[in-house]
This record gives structure tokens, C-alpha cells and sequence, in this order.
């Protein structure tokens, strides 16, 4: 990489330190260095506030993102993967549990050891994904698509523990959001030494990285222990990202995008491609910094920088999504088994069976009556329970036949509406409006979130379009909106209004503020959708076959797509705005149902149906029961149990 290009980005990253020094500050740009030379002279409350909080704040700024950068690089040149990240490798999900985990149980740790515990969080989901994905498909799907189902996951924990303590919601809430704000040089002084192993990585790493580039077989017969060296450095890596992330929250895409805008510049070798990150993720993370602090002053509100990162790495993602990955990026460790026999009509009794008990055990189980186990439910009782029950089989039914539409469609049997984004379009619909109203429960409205979820599924169709649905684009731009629209919820649960605790209830996916009149409207809208879907069989069928295969016997694709991505969004709307976002069970269902047997579309969408209905039935149940008087959200406990599952299918694929 050419000398005069290190140039032009220090100097890009010194003029931006001084612009963004020239927010919200009376101070001119002399009497700003003059407090750069001799910070004691500060004594107007201008000067104290420009040495102990912007200068603070430029220099964490810098020293952040230069972290994230240079790991960015680092974890890309390991994996040999150009969408590698913190992000997509589910360490940052990891460090937060952890976070989460110390904040509310062991405070007393939190000052000298909650870096320990960030670190100890990221590697061990970073040793989940490598023990699902497997250390030799590290370069493709596989990685990503574990990673973000191990955030999806630890995120759920993390999100069922936060709302069973909701003294610590407001704080983990600016934390989740990442904030760049400071009022003293404390948090620099803390970070400074602990990423000053970095400089082992400048030093050491490239002769590594240069070796691995020869393959492993290459670089063991040139005398490297490849296996120990790439946990060393991996290790070291975890280490930055998990001490940055203690010290200002989560701060997502800075480790994706450098390396490739490092690498579209002109770096070619490991150290080029090292140090230029170090470089463009400070300017990177400086710029983002900056448009945030403008916004806020702007807007008269706090916009915290990890909002800013997420809306501009977001696009980023789905751009560089679009660029060609190797042919094994595709073969994710998930072998999608049908059965070689149809399905009988004995195991669809037996799963109607089980969906009976459930809601046998959700009448007639009292969980506060020590006396006596099974008793009948009185009137008062059964006014509270027999909303939630209708509304948990309504969602499990919406949700399940939601997927099998989406798979058919789109040809792809990893699509399910919160992979793809779909219940976020919704979910996020539903909170700025809340916002914009000033009460959550004023924008609980399905044609909300009919407007979101669509305008999700076209933005994804759009995009799918030019790169004929390829699996991998697809995915990734589904995760790349998922993870835009999670932070900008996140932002809003951190404005810290009246609702913010109830917001976050009802993102866990909680049927507790369900009421009647909602429950009945539910059921009814997905009754008549589901009619609609029986109506429309045929051509479920015939588009599932191949698009050509259908225009040539007259049927119409555009209008089939039309209609039934409709479909889904109306689904997910009205199961998002009555019960909140839930995940998986869109993915689960439809797959059980293949692998039962389940091949004619009508079979699948009966037994996806009640695999659903099924799952969300005991799942709303057990939440109940599981830490009576408390409850765990039945959306918690879904996205808990169909996550194991997805991973545990991946092992499978993976020992076969």
C-alpha cells in the first residue's frame, strides 16, 4: 500500500478530530489547542467541559475504534473470511450476557473484573460457533449463520434476565446501545493498558497471517503450530473487542467494514491490511462519533453512537454481502431431512395430542394452589388465562405456516420471518411509533406492522432479485437489517421513558398484557388468512416446483409471490403487534414438519400448523411455571429452545 495513502487517512482522521471537536463547544479552535497544551488552565465551565469530556470522549473514540478495526482485520485474515466480525461471530452477544450476568448478580465484581468476564462471555460463544461450524469451515456460511443464531440465543437470555430485574434495565439499555460519551478521563485510563497488547499483534501477527495464507498443510511444513497460533491470536483478539465493549457498549460493523474498505484501497499484505484498519476504524468509528453528536444537538436528544455505527454498517453489510463468496459458503452444516415415507395420520394425532395436553395443562394446573395440583380454574382465572392460550396457539399457527410460505417461495429452507427480518420490520414499525406517540401501547397496531414487515420483504426481494435469491446474500441482508433494526429499537428502549420496561416485555414476546378483545382478533385474522392459504395450495405447489415451471402452466409468479409474501407479512403483523417479536418458530415448524413426512403442501401446512401451535402452547405454559411467581416470556423460551435446536441440527450435519 502506498505511502502517500497511510498519509491521507492519518490526515482525514486528524481533520476530523478537530471538526468533531467543534460540536456543541462555544470554544475556538486556538483556545482548544491552548487547553490541549496546558489542560490545568481550564476554568470556565467551556474549558472544563471541553478537557473532561470531549477531549475524553475523542480519545476513547479513537482508541475504540482503532481496536475494533485492527481485530476486524485480524479475525477476517484467521478465518480467511471477508464477513467475519465480532458482530457475525457472536462474541459481542457473549461479552453482554456476561455483562448482563455480573451487573445484576455479582455486583461487587463489576469494577475489577467485568473485562474478565466480557472476555470469558465472547470466547465461549466463539467456541460454540467453532465447535458447530467446525475449524474447517471457517470460511464461509456456516460461520455466519452460526453466529447469528448464537446471538440470537444469548441475546435471548439476556434479554429473559434483564427483564426479571428491572432495576438494571435502564443501564443495560444506553450500555446495549453503545455510548461514547465521557465525563472524565477514567474510562481511558482503564482501557489504555489493557489494549496495549495490541502492539503484540502489529508486531508478531503478519508473519503468522503471511503463513496461513499458504493453506494449513503449507504453513505447518514451514515450521507453524497453526492450531495454538490461531487460538493465540484469536484469543488476544477476544481480549480487545471484549475490554472495548466494557468501556463503551456495543458498537457493531466497525470490525466488518474496515478491513474491506482496507483492502479495496490498495492493502495486500497482513501488516498493510493490519495497520490500515487500525487507521480507518478510528477514522471510521470518529466519523460515525461525529454524526451522532451532531444529531443529538440537532434533535435535542441523546443518539448514541452504536445507533449511528448500526445505519451505516447495516447497508455496508448487505453490500459487501452481494459480492461472490466461495462455492462452499453455501453448504451449511444443516442437512434439511425429509422423511422417505409420507407422513401417517397417526403422528399428526399424536402432535394434535400433545397440543391437547398443553392446553389441558395451561386450564386446569394451578401454579399458586400448594393443596391441590389440578383444580378448576375460576371465573377470575380463566378471564386471564384463556387470552393468553388463544393467543400463544394463534401465534404458533401464524408463524409456522408464515415459514413454510417463505421457504416455498423463496427457495431457500434456512428463510423463516425473523431470519430474514420480517417480525424486525414489524417490531420496529410498532416502537417509533410508540415513540413518536409517546405510548407503546397507542401504536400496538396490525396495520403497523403490516407496513413493516412488508416493507422489509420487499427491500429483501429487491435485493434477492439481482442475485437470483442466492442463499448466502440472502441471509446476510436479512442479518444485516435484523441488526440495523435491533439497534434502533435499542435506542428507543434508551430514551428511558415510561415505557421502556414495557417495551421490553413485550420484545421478549410475552403474552402477560394480552387481552381478550386482542386475543379474539388475533385468532380470527389468522383463521381467515389460513383459509385463504388452503385456498391458494395449488399454487404454493406449483411455484415450490420452479418459477418456470409454474408460468408454463399458466400461472402467473409475480402475482403468486404477490400474494403470499402478503400473506406472511399480514401474519407476522398481526402475531408481532398482538404478542411481540418471536423467533424460530417460523424455522422450526415447517422443518419438523418435512422431516416427519410432512410433502404435499397441504400435510405441511396441518402439521406445521400444530407442531406450532404446539410449541408455543407448552412454551407460554412452562414460562408461567418454570420460576412461579415469576414468568420467563414464552418468545424467551421459544427463541432458547428452537436456537439449541438449529445448532443442534448444524452438529449433526457437521459429524455426517
Amino acid at each position: 500500500m502506498k505511502t502517500f495513502t497511510y498519509l491521507s487517512v492519518c490526515l482525514l482522521t486528524l481533520l476530523l478530530g478537530g471538526l468533531s471537536l467543534q460540536i456543541d463547544t462555544d470554544l475556538h479552535l486556538n483556545q482548544q489547542w491552548q487547553l490541549l497544551v496546558s489542560p490545568n488552565s481550564a476554568h470556565s465551565f467551556a474549558d472544563i467541559f471541553f478537557v473532561e469530556s470531549q477531549l475524553p470522549r475523542l480519545a476513547v473514540t479513537l482508541l475504540v475504534g482503532a481496536m475494533l478495526g485492527m481485530v476486524g482485520s485480524l479475525m477476517q485474515q484467521l478465518t480467511q473470511n471477508n464477513l467475519t466480525s465480532p458482530l457475525t461471530l457472536g462474541t459481542s452477544s457473549g461479552a453482554w450476557l456476561a455483562l448482563v450476568i455480573v451487573n445484576i448478580w455479582f455486583v461487587d465484581w463489576v469494577a475489577d473484573y467485568s473485562a474478565l468476564a466480557a472476555m470469558i462471555g465472547a470466547i465461549a460463544a466463539f467456541g460454540l460457533i467453532v465447535a458447530i461450524a467446525g475449524i474447517r469451515n471457517m470460511m464461509g456460511l456456516p460461520l455466519i449463520v452460526s453466529g447469528m443464531v448464537v446471538n440470537i440465543l444469548l441475546g435471548s437470555i439476556a434479554a429473559a434476565l434483564v427483564a426479571l430485574n428491572q432495576q438494571f434495565a435502564q443501564n443495560i439499555f444506553m450500555w446495549g446501545a453503545g455510548d461514547l460519551a465521557q465525563n472524565s478521563w477514567e474510562w481511558f485510563n482503564w482501557l489504555l493498558p489493557r489494549v496495549s497488547i495490541a502492539l503484540l499483534v502489529v508486531l508478531f501477527a503478519p508473519r503468522v497471517l503471511t503463513l496461513l495464507r499458504l493453506g494449513q498443510d503449507g504453513a505447518q511444513a514451514r515450521g507453524l503450530s497453526v492450531l495454538p497460533a490461531f487460538a493465540l491470536l484469536m484469543v488476544i483478539g477476544i481480549w480487545l473487542v471484549s475490554v472495548s465493549i466494557t468501556a463503551v457498549g456495543l458498537i457493531s460493523f466497525i470490525g466488518l467494514l474496515t478491513p474491506n474498505i482496507a483492502r479495496s484501497l490498495g492493502a495486500r499484505t497482513p501488516r498493510e491490511e493490519l495497520l490500515s484498519s487500525l487507521i480507518l476504524g478510528a477514522a471510521l468509528l470518529l466519523i460515525t462519533d461525529s454524526l451522532a453528536m451532531w444529531l443529538s444537538v440537532s434533535l435535542s436528544t441523546t443518539i448514541p453512537s452504536g445507533v449511528a455505527a448500526a445505519a451505516i454498517g447495516a447497508p455496508a453489510l448487505i453490500w459487501f454481502s452481494r459480492q461472490r463468496v466461495a462455492s462452499a459458503s453455501d453448504r451449511v452444516n444443516m442437512t434439511m431431512s425429509e422423511s422417505s415415507t409420507p407422513i401417517s395420520r397417526f403422528v399428526i394425532l399424536l402432535i394434535a395430542t400433545f397440543g391437547v395436553l398443553g392446553i389441558l395443562a395451561y386450564s386446569f394446573i394451578s401454579l399458586g394452589d400448594t393443596s391441590s395440583i389440578f383444580s378448576l380454574p375460576g371465573e377470575f382465572q380463566w378471564q386471564l388465562r384463556w387470552p393468553r392460550m388463544l393467543t400463544a396457539l394463534s401465534v404458533g399457527v401464524a408463524l409456522a405456516v408464515a415459514g413454510i410460505i417463505l421457504q416455498r417461495v423463496v427457495y431457500n429452507p434456512l428463510a423463516s420471518p425473523d431470519i430474514l427480518g420480517v417480525s424486525s420490520g414489524a417490531t420496529f414499525a410498532i416502537i417509533v411509533l410508540g415513540v413518536v406517540s409517546g405510548s407503546l401501547l397507542s401504536a400496538l397496531s396490525w396495520g403497523v406492522a403490516f407496513a413493516g414487515s412488508l416493507s422489509v420483504l420487499l427491500l429483501l426481494l429487491l435485493l434477492g432479485r439481482k442475485s437470483n435469491y442466492n442463499p448466502s446474500n440472502f441471509i446476510l441482508s436479512g442479518i444485516a437489517l435484523t441488526a440495523l433494526l435491533q439497534a434502533l429499537v435499542q435506542f428507543t428502549l434508551a430514551q428511558g421513558t415510561g415505557d421502556s420496561y414495557k417495551t421490553l416485555l413485550w420484545l421478549t414476546g410475552s403474552t402477560y398484557r394480552v387481552t381478550a378483545s386482542h386475543a379474539l382478533v388475533l385468532a380470527m385474522a389468522v383463521s381467515v388468512l389460513l383459509v385463504v392459504v388452503f385456498g391458494i395450495s395449488r399454487w404454493l405447489t406449483l411455484i415450490s416446483v420452479g418459477r418456470e415451471f409454474a408460468t408454463a402452466r399458466g400461472l402467473s409468479s409475480a402475482k403468486v409471490s404477490g400474494v403470499s409474501l402478503a400473506i406472511v407479512a399480514l401474519m407476522c403483523a398481526f402475531a408481532t403487534a398482538t404478542m411481540g417479536p418471536v423467533s424460530f418458530v417460523g424455522l422450526v415448524a415447517p422443518h419438523m414438519a418435512s422431516m416427519l413426512g410432512a410433502k404435499t403442501i397441504k400435510t405441511q401446512l396441518v402439521t406445521g400448523a400444530l407442531i406450532g401451535a404446539t410449541l408455543m402452547i407448552w412454551a407460554d405454559w412452562a414460562g408461567q411455571a418454570l420460576i412461579y411467581p415469576n414468568q420467563i416470556a414464552a418468545g424467551t423460551l421459544v427463541a432458547t429452545l428452537g436456537s439449541g435446536y438449529f445448532l443442534l441440527l448444524m452438529l449433526k450435519g457437521k459429524f455426517r
